[in-house]
This record gives C-alpha cells, sequence and structure tokens, in this order.
C-alpha cells in the first residue's frame, strides 16, 4: 500500500519536470512528517478534552485509561510516521540501514504498549489506594506488591517477545535460562532469599507502609518507609534510614505496636506507713476517678489495689489503659491521671511516702554529739565577745595581769 502511494506521488511530482529525484524524496518525507505532527496534535488535543469530560462522571477507570493512553498513543502516531518517512526513504535509496524498518517498527510498537500498560498499572494503584477516590481503600502495600508483580510480568513478556522478533529461539533461551538459572540460584542466594522474604511480608503482611515496628531479637525500631524486593527501609526514631534485608524478617519476631488497641498505664505509688488508716478510702477514691475519666478506656482492665507492705511505703498497683494510641496524647493523660492520684493522697491527709528509717532508743538514753558540743562551745564564745561587758571584764583582766608582770619584774631587779 505504501509502495502505490508513494509510486504515484512520485509520478504526479515528475509530471512538473522540474525537481529532481532527491528533491522529491526530500518533499515526501518532509509531507509525511508534517502531517504526523498535525495527526499526533489533533489526537492529543482530542484525548485530553475526553479525559477532563470524564473526569466529571463518577466512573473511575475511564480517566485512568485515557491518562495511561494520551502519550503512548501519540508517540505511536510518531512511530508510524518515522516508519513511513524511512520506507520513502529507502524506496529512493538502497541504503541498508532501511533494511531494518519492519524490525524497528515491531520494537518501537513492544515498547509503546508496555509504557501504555505501566501507566495503567500505576493509574489502577493510584485509583486503589486513594481515600477520596475509593469508599474504602486498598491497603497500600498489598497494592504495590501486586502492581509490582504485574510490571515484573510485562517487562518479561516483552522481552522474551522482543527476542522473537529478533530471531532468536524462545525455547533456546528458556532452556538456557533453566540451566543457568540453577547456577545463579547458588551464587545469589542471599539476593533470592530477600526476594522470597519481601514476598512473604506482602503475603502475611504483618506490617505495611507508615507503621511503627521494633523487634525485641534486633535492634530494629522505627517507621517503615518503603517495603521493597531486596529489603526494606525504616526510618529510626532519630530520623536515619535503616536498611534492613527482607530475608531478616523471616528470621525474627516483630512487634508491631501500631496496631495496637490501647496504651497501658501500669504504676506503683507507694503511701507512708503513718497513713494506712486512710488506705481503704484512698483506693476506693482512685478506682472511682478512674472509672469516670473521660481518656480511660473502662470496657479495659482496670485494677485498683493495696498491693503489698514494703520497705518504707504501702505501695498501691494502678493497672488500666487509655483509649488513645497515640504516643503523645498518652503522656498528656498519664500526667493527668498521676497529678489527680497526688490530689486524693493528699485530700485524706497522706503523703506520697520515700524511702526513710526510724531509730527506736531505749528510756533514759540519749545522744550526743562531741562536734556539736566543740561547735556549740564556740559559738556562745563568740556571742560573749560581742557582749561590751565581756570585753570590759576581758580589759580589768587583761590589765591585773600586766600589773603582777611588772611587780615580778620589779622584785626581780631588787634582787
Amino acid at each position: 500500500m505504501i509502495g502505490n502511494i508513494l509510486r504515484i506521488m512520485n509520478e504526479w511530482i515528475e509530471r512538473f519536470g522540474m525537481l529532481t529525484e532527491g528533491w522529491r524524496a526530500g518533499i515526501l518525507i518532509f509531507a509525511v512528517v508534517l502531517a504526523t505532527a498535525i495527526v499526533a496534535f489533533i489526537v492529543s488535543r482530542v484525548v485530553l478534552y475526553l479525559e477532563n469530560k470524564f473526569s466529571h462522571t463518577r466512573n473511575l477507570w475511564d480517566d485512568a485509561v485515557l491518562h495511561a493512553c494520551r502519550r503512548p498513543l501519540v508517540a505511536f502516531i510518531w512511530l508510524q510516521g518515522v516508519y513511513w518517512a524511512a520506507e520513502i526513504a529507502h524506496h529512493f535509496s538502497d541504503a541498508e540501514v532501511f533494511t531494518a524498518n519492519e524490525t524497528v517498527l515491531k520494537i518501537g510498537f513492544m515498547w509503546v504498549v508496555v509504557w501504555a500498560l505501566f501507566g495503567l498499572v500505576k493509574q489502577v494503584e493510584s485509583v486503589l489506594v486513594s481515600p477520596v477516590k475509593m469508599r474504602k481503600p486498598m491497603d497500600f502495600t498489598t497494592v504495590n506488591a501486586i502492581s509490582k508483580l504485574l510490571r515484573a510480568v510485562i517487562v518479561i513478556t516483552a522481552v522474551l517477545t522482543a527476542l522473537q522478533t529478533l530471531g532468536f529461539s524462545i525455547s533456546g533461551v528458556l532452556a538456557f535460562g533453566g540451566v543457568g538459572g540453577i547456577a545463579v540460584g547458588f551464587a545469589a542466594k542471599d539476593l533470592l532469599a530477600n526476594f522470597f522474604g519481601g514476598f512473604i511480608i506482602h503475603l502475611d503482611r504483618p506490617f505495611k507502609v507508615g507503621d511503627w515496628i521494633r523487634s525485641p531479637d534486633r535492634n530494629i525500631e522505627g517507621t517503615v518507609e518503603h517495603i521493597g524486593w531486596r529489603l526494606t527501609t525504616i526510618r529510626t526514631f532519630d530520623k536515619r534510614p535503616l536498611y534492613v534485608p527482607n530475608a531478616t524478617f523471616t528470621v525474627i519476631a516483630v512487634e508491631n505496636p501500631s496496631r495496637m488497641t490501647n496504651r497501658r498505664i501500669s504504676e506503683t505509688i507507694g503511701i507512708r506507713y503513718a497513713d494506712v488508716q486512710s488506705m481503704k478510702k484512698i483506693v476506693d477514691d482512685i478506682r472511682e476517678m478512674l472509672k469516670n475519666h473521660d481518656e480511660i478506656d473502662a470496657n479495659q482492665t482496670l485494677i485498683v489495689n493495696f498491693l503489698a507492705f514494703n520497705d518504707s511505703t504501702l505501695d498501691i498497683m494502678i493497672y488500666t489503659f487509655t483509649k488513645t494510641t497515640d504516643w503523645v496524647r498518652f503522656h498528656g493523660i498519664k500526667e493527668n491521671v498521676l497529678l489527680q492520684i497526688s490530689d486524693i493522697i493528699e485530700s485524706h491527709g497522706a503523703e506520697v511516702a520515700f524511702p526513710t528509717r526510724t531509730l527506736h532508743l531505749p528510756d533514759g538514753v540519749t545522744v550526743s554529739n562531741p562536734d556539736a558540743k566543740e561547735k556549740d562551745e564556740k559559738r556562745g564564745d563568740k556571742a560573749a565577745r560581742k557582749n561590751p561587758d565581756y570585753r570590759e571584764n576581758q580589759g580589768e583582766a587583761q590589765a591585773r595581769d600586766d600589773g603582777a608582770d611588772s611587780a615580778e619584774g620589779g622584785d626581780a631587779d631588787g634582787d
């Protein structure tokens, strides 16, 4: 068909007798490229119009299909235009490069199809996990895993088809892949272990992107950012990225605090032995306060009891659960609960105890401290010196001492 069209157009231009064969080829190629650009522009505008038109409908999938196919459709039109231009050049030239037009067209067509399918998978993925578009959006981790599998299937199918188009035998390729797969399996066993570990994570879903996880077996704790086929990215609480191979999760225990239903308040508070008479009333008031607290889940276990006679305290056990699971909000609620417990204890004239010791002495026994006695004497001496009478007495005593010394000196001279 293309050959007939070219022959007719070439004969029509040749009638003028003014253009050489090279000019006629250039005009035909330019006309084909110009027509391709016009058609591609029109198709792109039409698809955009339909996409805007269908965006106001309730059907979500027509938007996804149009958005995924718009650019590949334009690329397909350009692919056809370039192929026809190459055929025109091949009609006027026997260059060896133009003999590959058919093969390039087939490979280009497969590339356009793969592009369109990848875009469609991406659009479907975004629709399924969107809370705006879906009444019950699907889990992102599951949808992401399925989309990755679909992309892998598309790529493998396209590669095998391309090899068949290029003249390679698929059966030979598959046979080589079977033999080579054994060698690759031994050489890359860790890589395969991580791959199947990722598959198990996607299958069992012990956690998903956005969950806070921790492992009591390893020093792993943080928020899951990405689950790949080889490793999982976790953002620790000090904002460092932690890359964990997926095979690790098949041999360790993993906690998922993000899925907890409540947070627990577990405290032991002690009062003095002198307040034992108020123990019953304190315990009852604390229990009643927790039952009526807006942030405490009364449907969960709630325990407030006198627990034990400790060394320096009478211990009260507080065991209850908050409604919220948010870590920051939980600590605010816990602070409020502890302050109210402190007020209840004080309202009964009791006090929160701290470690103390009491020493009992027999009657008539006193304890004296020599250091303290010496300090008292020095303190009394300083006070006496500040007294004017004390200074006057000290002056008279000093004068008597001087007179006595003089008398003793005179006697000595007389002798």
